[in-house]
């Protein structure tokens, strides 16, 4: 048994065009004059609303405004974003075996609904998202402190290099995926242990790692 851990926005969630939308929204509300592209997400060294604010050119004494606005965009949606085509069953297939937990920049109440609509809230054994303090390589360790109990493999599975250098800072396998946010080039820079191009592969990444 492992305990896998997933980044939500890129990995499960597809949340690119409500990124963009919600940043240019939230830039429009604070009068911050900038055209949001996908550019602002795709080179970003550390991965949440906050750099992507200051990516967008919003001051620093509004980025905490901007976080708030977009954060509510996404829980005022009448709809959950979509999930990766494939990622229901891997994680119905992974939760028969492991442990899964989701360390995010989004929130914990925005990742539950994104779950309960997927059919997969149940398979979650734990959500620390920007609700919980700390780094994400400190709720990587909190996830391994509260679930691991028998010094079981660990992996965090990420779309950007911030998630892969919190895997490395945690001391667990990192795994970067390149259907989210950021390219193979940028997630190249922090070396992950594995890079995987479609859903299924992790499958087979995980159980041959963790025989």
């Amino acid at each position: 048994m492992a305990l896998i851990i997933f980044d939500y926005d890129g990995v499960l969630a597809d949340t690119l065009d409500d990124l963009l939308q919600f940043g240019q929204e939230a830039c429009d509300q604070l009068g911050v004059k900038h055209l949001v592209t996908k550019d602002d997400l795709s080179n970003l060294e550390l991965m949440s609303f906050a750099t992507y604010g200051r990516a967008c050119e919003v001051p620093e004494h509004l980025i905490d405004q901007f976080v708030k606005i977009s954060l509510n965009l996404f829980a005022e949606k009448e709809s959950p974003p979509a999930i990766f085509d494939g990622l229901s069953e891997v994680i119905k297939h992974l939760s028969s075996k492991h442990k899964i937990a989701i360390v995010t920049t989004n929130t914990s109440q925005n990742v539950h609904t994104f779950l309960i609509k997927h059919g997969l809230d149940s398979l979650i054994h734990a959500v620390y998202g920007v609700d919980t303090p700390g780094s994400k390589a400190q709720k990587i360790s909190m996830a391994r402190e509260r679930l691991v109990e028998n010094g079981e493999a660990v992996f965090m599975i990420g779309d950007a290099l911030s998630d892969i250098r919190a895997a490395k800072e945690a001391g667990v396998t990192s795994i970067a995926v390149t259907w989210g946010h950021q390219s193979l080039e940028t997630l190249q820079h922090g070396e992950p242990d594995y890079v995987v191009h479609s859903p299924k592969t992790l499958i087979g990444v995980i159980e041959r790692y963790n025989i």
